[in-house]
């Protein structure tokens, strides 16, 4: 079997989102084989930059590398370079600056990507969409500043004002997490879940069958799928977790937890 084929076959097992991923992501890869000097991806979630490695080094003569506009970024770019290409890659990220009046509306992160899909763009288009009271920084694919500027004009009908300014001009948000100490049965995924997310088994189960859970950005196999330390847990629409340390064992023989909750 081609090396292209276990790749793809490999993430199919996580569901039809990673699949598209992995077919796109070496096609990009397979053209930097045949002479070109670099590519890159459009946005994508990051398991983008697990797929992207597993492709450079199953293939030898790429190399992977990723970019999101800044350190922190969750939406980033995947490049592939030839190993004898020594110069820089081009990712073609834009800053957006886009500020309103925020005396008539409370605008939020929704909003304004509910308002940028609704001029028709992409996902793939848009990068981390970064809030900061009456204003927000979104990072977009450079090909589409000028479109962006030019047509986004209002969010929840409240007009916004949009320019763009330097990466350098980038404010990351202070990411602040509310630490969870819980014991569990097990390290089964319905068990942590409910834990990190204050949710009864039962209503955790329920998101893992409706397949709105991820585990380290892919689709949650099951119910009782094994987590560990520093996996991320995210529900969609309900932030993510990262399982932080193993606490000890109580008696009882329950694994006790420290856990990172994000929103």
């Amino acid at each position: 079997m081609k090396e292209r084929e276990k790749i793809i076959n490999f993430f199919s097992s996580s569901g039809d989102e990673a699949k598209e991923m992995a077919i796109r992501l070496v096609d990009l890869a397979e053209s930097v084989e045949r002479g070109r000097p670099f590519t890159v991806s459009s946005f994508m979630s990051p398991l983008s930059i697990q797929i992207g490695q597993t492709i450079a080094a199953h293939m030898k003569t790429v190399t992977s590398s990723y970019n999101g506009g800044y350190h922190e970024a969750e939406r980033v770019k995947v490049a592939f370079q030839s190993n004898d290409y020594g110069g820089k890659v081009n990712y073609e990220i834009s800053l957006l600056s886009v500020t309103w009046d925020d005396r008539f509306r409370l605008i939020g992160h929704r909003d304004v990507l509910g308002s940028l899909m609704g001029l028709g763009i992409e996902r793939e288009v848009l990068g981390d969409i970064l809030m900061q009271g009456a204003q927000a920084q979104i990072l977009v694919d450079g090909k589409m500043s000028e479109y962006i500027k030019s047509n986004f004009t209002k969010v929840a009908m409240v007009p916004v004002q949009v320019e763009e300014i330097p990466l350098e001009e980038l404010k990351v948000p202070e990411q602040k997490a509310k630490e969870i100490r819980a014991m569990v049965a097990s390290m089964r995924l319905d068990a942590v879940g409910a834990a990190g997310f204050g949710l009864s088994r039962t209503k955790m189960v329920q998101m893992i069958d409706g397949d709105r859970v991820q585990v380290n950005w892919q689709s949650a196999k099951s119910v009782s799928q094994t987590v560990k330390v520093k996996d991320i847990i995210s529900i969609r629409g309900k932030g993510r977790i990262e399982i932080e340390e193993i606490t000890g064992k109580s008696r009882k023989g329950r694994t006790g937890l420290l856990i990172n909750r994000f929103k």
